[in-house]
Parts: structure tokens; sequence; C-alpha cells
């Protein structure tokens, strides 16, 4: 990393930086020396101290800029390392209206003509009050008569400039809001919180990265504004349901597009299901109004979504032509008397969410016989979702119990020549389960642990269960539901038991896919249960004969190791320009391509598909211990195969030939992988160190 005049930043790690949390993991200063963190101060946090606007519109905000550890800035990068730029902008809320108006528009024209917008102002008034102490007059003034009594927020938005010493630029920003008659702030706008779009953004981040918050957004993105270029608006409410209903907005299935300028949104597929409007909306996020995706229905929200609805004329809408929103809530009450109604939650109720559904669940309560050349004998229970009543396999659709070993690492045991899975054994207990009542069963595997297995090995189980909600009324559908995945662990050979290593977390994939509903139709949905079956020596081998696409008949099998697997999803489109592809032939022959997915998590920059943020997914800090002398993973389309387990999780996603060649001039047949040299916690490229993004 070279700072000036061929200065060099050594990155050996800054202890006393990062263990007082000053910088995170995912900060390239938390890797700096002390000596240079001392100098740079990286960082940068602006903060608002006051707004106010004068009787003859004069606005005036004080405002201070420091790093991390609480320590001044100077604006102009002098006494400290790194220019800072900072913008400015302001909104008011109406006394009748419940969104902001910006005090400063500027036009612009495009090709659907010339639009007014909320803008950003300029040329006014700095001056520094004290060390990283500034005040700003507006150039723009609030207009003669503005109302003194309503809710203002002013909000800035900063960057520093850092690249020149070899880091990212640090950006933030910051809101403030005040009554400039100076009483107490009442009204607000705050529907959605940034907390909530950090669950998959990771860092809302836009324009350039410098604005990082929704109170922020929504100063400039509101009806106020339209863009120049397609003559849409790009209010917040508006704009963020289309970009993420994306390819399931009616007018992109009719072969439409949502794009403005350049961004095109058209192919954005929500990681969770589009009805789960509180991925967003989290009812949990302290935001004052949570709920007024509930309690306030209008024709620009509700056909932000539902585009093929135009309420004027009453096409697509049950309800007829409606003049006004006066009257939307109505019908669309927050919640009716039965699922599946007119109701803002009827309407948007996934069936498998719904309290009228049973479900099923799983509990493993013993494993009797589990040695080593013996057939395992499980002790379940089944019952429905809430454990209030017992169920029988005969309530159910599928029931099987997966049987896989050792814990140490899935894929190369054989359960017997019969056995076509690799590493693992299913087996149906439908009609071969014993059980009671009570919904207690038991299942005598008809396969047994290898005679020469050691360690501990592991049983999962999975069922499905099909219901009829509303049976007999209009509203009446089939539902099938999956059970959460229990799995349990236990000794082949009297030593301790030790489960399957934690590497990813179920919860971590929740925060953007919500539930597992239509992975394997909801069956498997807990990653323990998942590496069983997508282990090192698997491959879609045996889905690819009967392929739709012909032309996946003629290509080699592909890996679905689980790393491999979800390190490749999640690369996607980025696939696209390291010069691979991954497709998977699924169940009936389906084709999978996925480097069409887009990664939501943002980079610094505001472009959505940053994968360097590993903890997203993983769990405990599992990102950052290689695998070192795990199983080599089968990857008969990769440049080589099988492939040494650290390199084939490291290539999951830097998928590049030439990073294929770098690891492999680094693995030596006989001795294995030489990664952790370079590449452990503590060395100069070690995994957090390379992948820190700010």
């Amino acid at each position: 990393m070279v700072l000036a005049a061929g200065l060099t930043v050594p990155l050996t790690g800054a202890k006393s930086a990062t263990g007082s949390g000053i910088y995170s993991p995912h900060d390239k200063a938390a890797y700096l020396n002390q000596v240079i963190i001392d100098f740079l101060r990286p960082g940068l946090v602006a903060k608002i101290e006051t707004g106010t606007i004068a009787a003859d519109g004069t606005i005036t905000v004080v405002y201070n800029l420091k790093d991390p550890a609480g320590l001044p800035l100077d604006i102009a990068g002098v006494y400290t390392p790194g220019p800072i730029t900072v913008g400015y902008v302001i909104g008011v809320i109406p006394a009748n209206k419940d969104q902001y108006t910006s005090y400063i528009t500027s036009s612009a024209t495009g090709a659907a003509g010339t639009f007014d917008r909320a803008a950003a102002d300029s040329g006014g008034v700095l001056t520094q009050l004290d060390s990283g102490r500034y005040q700003y007059v507006y150039k723009a003034k609030a207009p003669t008569g503005f109302d003194a009594t309503a809710t203002h927020t002013i909000g800035i938005y900063s960057s520093r400039t850092m690249t020149a010493f070899g880091i990212p630029n640090n950006m933030s920003s910051d809101v403030f809001s005040f009554v400039p008659n100076g009483a107490k702030v009442t009204k607000v706008r705050d529907v959605v919180r940034t907390a909530s779009c950090n669950g998959c953004h990771d860092q809302l981040s836009a324009h350039g990265g410098r604005r990082r918050q929704v109170d922020l957004c929504i100063i400039c993105h509101q009806p106020q504004t339209t863009a120049a270029s397609t003559g849409v608006t790009v209010d917040f409410k508006v704009f963020i349901h289309k970009v993420h209903m994306g390819e399931k907005l009616p007018s992109v299935i009719a072969g439409g597009k949502y794009a403005i300028g350049s961004a095109d949104w058209s192919s954005v597929a929500f990681p969770a299901d589009i009805r789960r409007c509180e991925t967003c909306h989290d009812q949990k996020s302290g935001a004052v109004q949570a709920t007024n995706y509930l309690t306030k229905p209008s024709a620009a929200a509700c056909g932000s979504c539902h585009d093929n609805v135009n309420f004027a004329t009453g096409k697509n809408h049950v309800g007829g032509p409606q003049v006004s929103d006066n009257l939307c809530a109505t019908c669309h009450l927050p919640q009716g008397e039965i699922d599946f109604d007119a109701s803002i939650k009827g309407s948007h109720m996934v069936p498998e969410d719904s309290a009228l559904v049973q479900g099923v669940a799983l509990a493993i309560k013993k494993i009797d016989g589990g040695t080593a050349g013996s057939k395992p004998t499980v002790t379940f229970t089944i019952t429905d979702k809430n454990a209030k009543k017992a169920l029988l396999p005969t309530d159910l659709t599928t029931l099987s119990l997966t049987l896989g070993g050792p814990t140490s690492d899935f894929g190369y045991t054989s359960f017997g020549s019969d056995v076509t899975t690799p590493g693992y054994v299913t087996e149906s207990a439908l009609t071969a389960a014993k059980c009671g009542a009570d919904g207690t069963c038991t299942y005598a595997f008809t396969h047994a642990i290898p005679a020469n297995a050691k360690g501990s090995f592991q049983i999962g189980m999975e069922a499905r269960r099909a219901e009829v909600l509303l049976p007999g009324t209009t509203k009446q559908l089939s539902v099938t539901t999956g059970a959460k995945n229990p799995v349990l662990a236990f000794s082949v050979d009297g030593s301790a038991v030790a489960a399957r290593r934690a590497v990813v977390a179920t919860a971590n994939c929740q925060r953007c896919h919500v539930r597992f509903t239509t992975i394997h139709g909801g069956l498997r949905n807990q990653t323990e249960y998942c590496v069983m079956c997508h282990n090192p020596s698997n491959t879609d081998g045996a889905r690819r004969p009967g392929a739709v696409v012909a032309a996946d008949k003629a290509l080699p099998n592909q890996g679905i190791n689980f790393n491999l697997l979800v390190h490749r999803i999640h690369t996607g489109e980025n696939l696209v320009a390291l010069g691979r592809e991954y497709t998977v032939v699924g169940f009936g022959g389906s084709h999978n391509d996925f480097t069409e997915i887009r990664y939501p998590a943002m980079n610094p920059t505001g472009a959505a598909g940053d994968t360097r943020n590993c903890s997203m997914c993983h769990a405990g800090g599992s990102e950052g211990i290689l695998p070192i002398g795990k199983n080599n993973v089968t990857d008969p389309q990769g440049p080589v195969s099988p492939v040494a387990a650290v390199t084939s999780a490291c290539t999951g996603c830097h998928a590049a030939i030439p990073s294929a060649a770098h690891a492999l001039s680094q693995t030596d047949p006989k001795l294995g992988e030489s990664c952790t040299v370079c590449h452990k916690p503590t060395a100069e490229f070690g995994v957090a160190k390379v992948h820190a993004q700010y």
C-alpha cells in the first residue's frame, strides 16, 4: 500500500485501534500499523449539532467532523490528512402532508422532458467555528411566509478523500430535525429504518456512497422529484417498491422494464417472498410509523408493486375507479377476520405463514444402535408446528431420515453398493416408521454404519405436510409446508460426540431469505442438514441426464458442495466478468443458471454485488478459519477436479482461472495446501484483511 513519495503503509494490524472497537474488521484501517493510524486517523463521523431558520428564511447548520476516536478533522485536509466534501439538503413536512418537500429544487432535462426535483444547496458560506466544528449558511432561503411550526430536517452527506494514502474514501451522513420556532418535534417521517435495509444490503449506500441512511434519502426521494430520463417519480415509497419487485412487476412480466437512466432493475429478484412486507417494514425496528404500510394504503404505494392497476379507470381493481386515497382503508383494513381476504395482511399472506396452517414439527429424541457396523434406530416425535397435536406419518406426504458421517467432514463414506447418493443415505420412513398415538415413533435404518467408521456421525430428518385451508369457501387453497430439519450427532466408536463444524448459520441466511420455502419445496431448510447432501463428493450428476435444456446433457456434472454452491450463487452475475458461469441441473432436470443473481450487499460506493463481508453468512468468525485438511471437492466443470478444500472454498467467489492457478501452484500433491502461510488471520494477507471494504 503506497502513501506518497513511495512511503509504504505496512498492513501489520493496529492492535490498540482494533481492540478498542474504533475500527471494525471490515475497515481497512483496522489492519494498518498503529504509527500510520496515528498519522492518518482514518474514518469520518459527521454529526449535526444544530439547525436553524431565521425569520428572513436564512438556513444555518452547525456540525462536527471527527474521526472514529472523536478527534476533530480539518475539512480542508491541511491539518489532518484527507480533504472533506460536504453536501447539504433541507426538507419540510408541510402541515397538511406526511412527506417532505424540499426548499431547494433544480430542473433536469432528459428523454422524458424537463422536470423539477429536490436538490442540494451550493454556494453557501462555510465558516470554521472551532477545531472540527463548522457552520454552513445555505445560499437558498426558506420561502417568505414559511411555516415556522412545521418539522424541518437538514441533511448532510460527506466524503473524506483517502485514496491518495491507499485506503478507500471515508463516508458519513447525518440528519437533524427541528421546528424553527423552537417547539418540540412531534411530526416525523419514520416508516422504515436503515437497519432493516442493512439486513440485506450490509451498508446502505447510494450516489457514490455518501448517502447512507433512509432518513436522509427521503428528504429528496419524495413526490416532488421526478426522473427526467423516464418521467416517472422517484418518490421513495414508489421507487423502492418497484426496485425490489423487479422481475415480478406486472409491467416487466408483460414485456416492459423498470429503468431510470442506465440503471435497470427489471431483473432484480427479491431474495424473500415479495409478499413478506415486514422484511423491510420491520415491526420491531422502532420506526414510529412502522405500521404505515398497514394503516395508510394509497394508490402510489400499492400501485408501485401492482403497476397493472389503473386506479383512475378501475382496470384490474376489484373496487373499481378510485378518485383519491380517502376510501382505500375502507376495504383494505390492516387485518381482517380471515387470512387471504382483502385486508393488507390478508392480501399479502404467504400461505406457509398463515395461522390456519397447522404444519409439522419433528424432534429427534434418541439414537440407539449407533455404533460402527450397526443399523441405528431413531426415536422421534411428529407434532403440528406448535407441538399441540400429535401427528402420524399418514398425516404427511413425505417423511425421511438421512444418515451421514463422519461429522469431521461429510462426503466420502459409503453406506453400501446399493446407495447412489454420495457420502450419505436417505431412507423413507413414511410407511416403515412405528408410531404411537402420542406421535412418538421409531425407525430402524436398513443400511448400516460402515464397520470401519470412526468418530461421530449425524442423522437428520425431513417431512412435508399438505393441508387444505378455508375448505368449502371461495378462498380454498392447498398448502404444503416442510418441517424444520432436526439434526443429531452421535458417536460411533465411544469417542466424544462432535457435531459438524458450524460454518454458516441459518439465521444469517434468513436475514435476506426470511424462510427457505422454495428451496426443495421447503423440505430442506437448515444449513446443518444441507451440508449432509451438499457434500464434497456430490454433483448434479443424478439429474443431468434428464436435463430439460439439451446443452446441459453434454456438459460435465456440476459440483454442488455447500461452500462451492453458496459462494458461486452469491457471486452470481459477477461470475461473468471472471469468465465463469454456474449452472446446476436440479430436480426434474431444471436448468438453474445462477449467473443472473445480483447479491444485494452494497459496496462502499453504492453498487450491489459486494461479497466481501463474509460474516453476512458465516458464523463465529469461521470465514477466517481455512478448511485445511478437509475433504477434496469434486468439481467436474472446474479447472481442477477434485480440488483441495481451501482452494474450492476460496475459488467459489474468486472464480477466475488465474486464481485457481495461484492456488494450485501453492498446493503440493503430498503435503497439501500452503494457504495458511499467507492467509491465516495473523498473516499479511489474512482473509479478513483482504476482504476489508471500507
